[in-house]
């Protein structure tokens, strides 16, 4: 197994640990890490179920979707700015 697939299987482990730990079932742990989508986030949100102790599940659910909100936004951010750049860098070079 690779370093990065053994990440990605303990997070999502850690993720189905938290969850369960609060009286939630499995899968709704597997259905956030599948919408959370990467590592930083899955482990963002465990850590988040661990320290803020959410008492259901929309709760959960909620946390997870500002997370993906958050991820969405920082990438149509850096879309943006790469754009910018490129239009800017055709604009020097016509002159």
């Amino acid at each position: 197994m690779k370093k990065t697939e053994f990440e990605w299987n303990y997070a999502k482990e850690d993720l189905i640990r938290a969850v369960t730990a609060l009286g939630l079932p499995e899968n709704l742990a597997v259905l956030i890490a599948k919408q959370l989508g990467s590592l930083k986030a899955i482990r963002r949100m465990t850590s988040y179920l661990w320290q803020a102790k959410p008492r259901t599940a929309e709760e959960v659910v909620d946390e997870m979707l500002a997370i993906h909100s958050e991820i969405e936004a920082w990438r149509e951010k850096k879309a943006n700015e790469e754009a910018f750049e490129k239009y800017n860098r055709m604009l020097r070079d016509e002159r």
